[in-house]
């Protein structure tokens, strides 16, 4: 036995040695510039020393960190070339529209493209002479096979350009920036721009971390101070929920802020960074909407980067990940966001209920969350978020969104921890925090529950509300719930008639057009399950042209028309489609929208114990 343990011992430090003395791998370099950037160009370069033997394989991203549905970056890189070190020209095929292959190389390949850029926000890559936005899956070619080795970037045409460098990546000096691995430079989105900054530092377990927010907008460097503030309170208050900040790789995180009018509003987490885009004039005049962004982005430096689904890991650049988690990584996420605002003193009570209303109307009045529960909710992010098709779905009838539907589980978790646990939600999320997210141990839905039995003390309570309300489609009750802080559920317009939406309500705030044939009708946009125009048998693009009697031109003649009924009446309506010209009733029902208001504001009294409860639930948690 001895002489067999002599043997291990030599292997082992002949193991240790050849260990010690293997050689390290050369970084992958990549040079960026922009000799064309008023047409949205730049020109790549990327050098691949010590190239993998046999074929090199070449791919564009088709899925983003942060993103969850699939997005072809292939189709904006072309004049893709290769050669050797010395310049010689070597054959580059393209096999696929994101895969290339050079079959027959030298020691070191040298690969340029061309990268068209013109869509600025947390997914795509935006460039002009302003600025160069750039979200790495949708910039960067990768060499496949090779994801654990060192990257380096440089970025050009910085002085010419006006523009410094915002990014989480390591800065190597001078321009030159660089990641660990392929995994760590795709969640690291760069700004090139003449931003304003302002940095902070926020002691952590007594160690300091460096805050820094970039804007880029037409703004003074005094509003972006200002604006910096608010930021800062809104940090504190969600540091407070999990006791201490996430451990930032080099002890930095920074906020990558692009405000402008033409910008395709967003906010995408990344591990020590945050991309946020708003498509507005300034910061000034719209510090409250950016806030709600800036607090929803920076929990996710805790949820979802750290705590982490195991669905998730590692990241798929080929393809979309699935998860089923997505009603804990977004929902809970989306509830914290306002909350901690409200907790900060940036809304009051009453803007605040607005914000409850819109959760719990989702998950109680959406046919989506009526027939499925929230973990195919967040299965189905893979064609809903942010994903591009042009053949029209139902979404409307088999659809809630996993940010609200997580949202309103949220809520109702958090008022039951309080009210029959003398708990609360920061309880459980610093559970969660401690057994998952900070020993980076990537969870499961069983993970979830045994967090909420241990927070608990009690593993029947924990799977009651997994099965019934997570796995389940069973609801809470939002009114007993909300009763207990003095606030009152009810209906938002009792005894009026209504027939149900026509139209979308657009992105931005904007009414979607209800498009007309012909000017001789309103098309019908949107017919959503167990509305009286669903049950009339009305659907999307039918034509309708009268409704008892009078010409109908658009929704807000037909809704002035309903406002005008009662509930049980009945509008004959005339409509046509392919099949020619009908005619059918709609018996009008009750509005089934709900709102919030305070026992105050409905003239009802509120106890000491009401509003003790509503003060422990949405004070500030920061101590002074």
């Amino acid at each position: 036995m001895k002489k067999i343990y002599l043997i291990i011992a030599v292997l082992a430090l002949s193991s240790a040695v050849f260990a010690q003395t293997e050689k390290p791998q050369k970084a992958i370099f990549y040079s960026i510039s922009f000799p064309n950037a008023v047409h949205h160009e730049a020109e790549i370069v990327l050098t691949i020393p010590d190239a993998p033997t046999g074929a090199v394989r070449l791919r564009m991203s088709r899925s983003s960190a942060g993103r969850y549905a699939t997005h072809e970056f292939g189709k904006n890189i072309y004049n893709v070339k290769a050669s050797n070190v010395d310049g010689s020209a070597l054959s580059i095929k393209q096999l696929e529209g994101d895969l290339y292959e050079v079959a027959e190389h030298g020691e070191t390949v040298k690969i340029s493209y061309t990268l068209y850029g013109n869509w600025t926000d947390g997914t795509y890559a935006g460039i002009d002479p302003s600025h160069a936005h750039l979200n790495m899956p949708a910039t960067f070619l990768w060499v496949v096979g090779e994801d654990k080795r060192p990257l380096k970037f440089e970025f050009n045409d910085l002085d010419q350009n006006g523009w410094k460098v915002a990014t989480q990546l390591k800065h190597d000096g001078d321009n030159i920036y660089s990641a660990p691995n392929l995994q760590y430079m795709m969640d690291s989105p760069t700004e090139l721009s003449a931003y304003k900054v302002n940095s902070w530092t926020v002691y952590n377990n007594g160690k300091p971390e460096k805050i820094n927010v970039t804007i880029h907008s037409d703004d003074d460097q005094a509003t972006v101070d200002a604006f910096v503030k608010q930021v800062q309170r809104m940090v504190l208050e969600e540091k407070a929920v999990f006791g201490e900040l996430p451990a930032y790789d080099y002890g930095e995180y920074t906020f990558l802020d692009d405000v402008y009018p033409s910008n395709s509003g967003d906010g995408m987490e990344h591990r020590n960074s945050t991309c946020i885009v708003h498509p507005a004039q300034k910061v000034a005049g719209n510090e409250l909407r950016l806030l709600s962004t800036y607090s929803h982005e920076y929990f996710h430096s805790w949820n979802v980067k750290r705590i982490r689904p195991k669905s998730l890991e590692p990241f798929n650049f080929e393809h979309a990940n699935m998860s089923s988690e997505l009603w804990f990584a977004e929902g809970f996420t989306q509830y914290y966001g306002e909350l901690a605002l409200e907790r900060a003193g940036f809304h009051d009570l009453d803007d605040y209920t607005h914000t409850l209303a819109g959760l719990v109307n989702q998950i109680l009045n959406t046919p989506g969350a009526a027939r499925f529960p929230a973990t195919q909710m967040s299965r189905y992010a893979v064609f809903a978020d942010a994903g591009v098709s042009i053949d029209p779905n139902n979404q409307a009838n088999m659809f809630t969104s996993y940010y609200t539907y997580g949202g309103a589980i949220a809520l109702a978790l958090d008022l039951r921890l309080r009210s029959e646990f003398n708990l609360t939600l920061d309880d459980y999320m610093r559970t969660v925090w401690l057994n998952r997210g900070k020993p980076y141990k990537p969870y499961t839905i069983p993970d979830l529950q045994s967090d909420l039995a241990k927070v608990t003390n009690n593993p029947k309570f924990a799977a009651d509300f997994f099965n019934r309300y997570i796995n389940g489609i069973d609801k809470n009750d939002y009114a007993a719930l909300l009763a207990k802080a003095g606030l009152l559920l009810q209906k938002a317009k009792p005894g009026k008639a209504w027939a149900g939406p026509l139209s979308y309500i657009r992105n931005r705030g904007r009414s979607g057009d209800a498009r007309t044939a012909d000017n001789d009708g309103l098309a019908v946009q949107v017919s959503i399950a167990g509305t009286p125009i669903y049950k009339a048998g009305l659907d999307v693009g039918d034509i309708i042209m009268k409704a008892d009697g009078r010409d109908i031109k658009d929704v807000q003649s037909f809704n002035d028309l309903v406002a005008t009924k009662n509930i049980g009446d009945k509008i004959v309506v005339n409509y046509k489609n392919r099949t020619g010209e009908h005619q059918t009733t709609i018996t009008l029902e009750e509005n089934p929208a709900f709102e919030i208001i305070t026992f105050e504001k409905a003239g009802k009294t509120i106890t000491n114990e009401q509003t003790e409860f509503r003060n422990k639930w949405l004070s500030t948690k920061v101590k002074q």
